[in-house]
C-alpha cells in the first residue's frame, strides 16, 4: 500500500489491488484562505469524513462517485472494512466544537488509523474499540485537536508503529495551531522524507516506533 500526504489532514491511501481511499478532504482557500493546499480532483473509492468542517468534509474534493463515509459505525466499501469510533473534536465531550469519528481500517494486511480532529486522550473503551495499529495518521498542531504531549499519548494507547504527523502549522496553513517541531522534539527514530509518499508493507513496519514526516502534495 501507499499512503501520500495531500495535506492538512487529507491523505490518499491507494491499495496494491489500486482501490483508492481518501481521507478528511479539505476545500481549498477555507477558512478565508487559511487553508493554502490545491484542490486534489482525482477520483477515488471511498472517502473518509470525520467530521463537517470545511477543511475536513469537503466532497467536491475527489471526482467521480466515491463512497462516503461519515460517523461511528462499521462499514463494507470497495472490498474494505472500515470501523469508525465516535470521539469529540475537543476535551469538553464535544461542547466546544461536535464530535469527531477515528477510523480504523486494514489495507494490505497493514493496520491504519486516522484520527481527524481528535481533541482529547482517547478513553480504554474508545481505544478498545480501535484496536492496535500499525500506522498512526496523528494531529499534532494542538489548540483545535491533541498537541504533541497528546498525541505521544494516543499513539501509546494504540501501540502505532508508524506515527505521520498531519493537521499542523506550514506555510500552506495558516491556522493558529503548532508547527510539526513542537511534535518531533527531543525524539528519535524521525524520519523526513523528501516526498509526499511511503511504501509499506505488512513486513515493512518496523518493531520500533518510527515517525515519519511526509511533505505534503498539493
Amino acid at each position: 500500500m501507499r499512503v501520500k500526504w495531500l495535506g492538512h489532514s487529507a491523505f490518499l491511501i491507494t491499495s496494491e489491488a489500486g482501490v483508492r481511499i481518501v481521507t478528511d478532504p479539505y476545500e481549498p482557500g477555507a477558512f478565508g484562505g487559511a487553508i493554502g493546499h490545491r484542490n486534489f480532483g482525482e477520483p477515488a473509492d471511498v472517502v473518509l469524513m470525520s467530521h463537517e468542517h470545511s477543511d475536513h468534509g469537503y466532497a467536491g474534493f475527489v471526482t467521480g462517485q466515491p463512497i462516503v463515509l461519515r460517523g461511528a459505525g462499521e462499514y463494507k466499501a470497495a472490498g474494505i472494512l472500515f470501523n469508525g469510533v465516535a470521539t469529540f473534536h475537543d476535551s469538553a465531550g464535544g461542547a466546544q466544537r461536535g464530535s469527531n469519528t477515528v477510523f480504523r481500517f486494514t489495507v494490505d494486511d497493514v493496520r491504519v488509523c486516522h484520527l481527524g480532529d481528535l481533541g482529547h486522550v482517547l478513553t480504554a473503551e474508545q481505544a478498545a474499540a480501535v484496536g492496535a495499529v500499525d500506522v498512526l495518521l496523528v494531529p499534532v498542531g494542538g489548540n483545535f485537536t491533541i498537541g504533541p504531549e497528546e498525541a505521544d499519548k494516543v499513539a501509546d494507547q494504540l501501540a502505532a508503529e508508524i506515527v505521520i504527523p498531519m493537521h499542523f502549522k506550514t506555510d500552506k496553513v495558516n491556522l493558529a495551531i503548532g508547527s510539526v517541531e513542537d511534535f518531533l522534539r527531543g525524539k528519535a527514530n524521525v524520519r523526513r522524507l523528501e516526498g509526499s509518499e511511503i511504501e509499506l508493507s505488512s513486513s515493512s513496519i518496523p518493531a520500533e516506533r518510527q515517525i515519519v514526516v511526509l511533505k505534503p502534495a498539493l
